[in-house]
């Protein structure tokens, strides 16, 4: 393990051959919570899920991925077969008082940091031509937004060098302020047309993050810097009250591009009769567990919300407040829509 911070979007090959990828920032000191990404093909019968019909290689083995990586459903599916079958990768976290898919760091065979596959990559003698497009990729990007070549990584399967020249290019950008550089940057290039939006869904339309880069298409995600983890695990603890839907007003997006994507709100307005709060049960914030509700509102911006109420409990001093999490792997029910999208 070395000095390695692990920090969501990371991934990691375990003593079976499983890809993981890190999830979030906050992690017990000898287990890694992540979810599955790539299963070794000898493996997969014994996920019943449904399976792209892609095959992907790393080394001598065969990979394959679900055809849905985030559903309720596939989760527990793969929690029970991890129960079933590597119980070693089964946890049970008393802060969210809860059973979780967490990879133990002693059965961690091989590291993907995106800043370190970076460095690697500009350092390969000989690079494809995709490898060669995402360098000269983020340099573009570091140049029109100002900010520093250091400052990015890669993710995705160029990291893991299992890509192909279909593949996208997997954009990490450390820092929330060096991000929202890097997301005015690309909107003035989208709009002077040199780059190309890609929108495949109403999430992509409004967060702007997919795009095309002369024949090659790549998006962009934030990683917090060190020093903006600032949360221990253990630090609170999490116990869920019941699923509520409701309308608010963003009023904070400083944490809204990183995941788990976290949202000030104001003005909480229930949509149904079972999501009356009254008094301190009503939320300070939403937290979407889910990628593709990460950057999806701003300050100022009007959603809807459906998820489940939650009681946070600083450990230490007894403070509590109350959010809602989309994304518990309970309901595929759950969002964050933007009013009017």
């Amino acid at each position: 393990m070395g000095s390695w911070l692990p920090r969501d979007g990371d991934a990691f090959i375990t003593d079976e051959g499983f890809i993981f990828y890190v999830f979030g920032y906050e992690h017990p000191s000898d287990r890694i919570f992540s979810f599955l990404k790539y299963i070794p093909a000898d493996l997969q019968h014994l996920f019943e899920i449904r399976y792209l019909k892609r095959r992907w290689r790393l080394g001598e083995r065969a990979l394959v991925r679900a055809e849905r990586l985030y559903t309720a459903r596939n989760y527990n599916v793969i929690l029970k077969t991890f129960m079933e079958n590597f119980p070693d990768y089964i946890y049970y976290c008393p802060y969210r008082g809860k059973t979780m898919i967490s990879a133990p760091t002693r059965m961690i065979r091989r590291i993907f940091e995106a800043k370190t596959c970076l460095k690697k990559l500009m350092h390969k003698n000989r690079k494809d031509r995709l490898e060669s497009s995402a360098l000269e990729l983020i340099a573009f990007l570091s140049e029109q937004s100002g900010v520093e070549a250091e400052e990015f990584g890669i993710h995705g399967s160029i990291a893991l060098g299992m890509h192909t020249e279909d593949s996208d290019i997997d954009v990490a950008v450390y820092g929330s302020r060096n991000f929202r550089r890097v997301e005015k940057a690309v909107k003035r290039l989208i709009s002077d047309g040199e780059l190309k939006h890609i929108a495949r869904n109403w999430t992509d339309r409004v967060r702007m993050h997919r795009c095309r880069y002369g024949d090659v298409a790549f998006n962009y995600v934030a990683v917090r810097r060190t020093e903006e983890i600032y949360a221990r695990y253990g630090d609170y603890s999490y116990r869920p009250i019941r699923p509520v839907r409701f309308r608010c007003i963003i009023s904070d997006d400083g944490e809204a591009m990183f995941r788990p994507a976290i949202y000030g709100i104001s003005d909480y307005r229930p949509l149904d009769e079972t999501s009356i709060l009254h008094g301190s049960e009503r939320p300070e914030k939403v937290v979407s567990m889910i990628g593709c509700y990460r950057n999806i509102a701003h300050a100022g911006w009007c959603v809807h919300v459906s998820g489940m109420l939650e009681r946070v409990e600083h450990n230490e001093t007894g403070d509590y407040y109350y959010w809602v999490v989309v994304g518990t792997g309970i309901s595929d029910e759950e969002y964050i829509r933007p009013v009017g999208i």
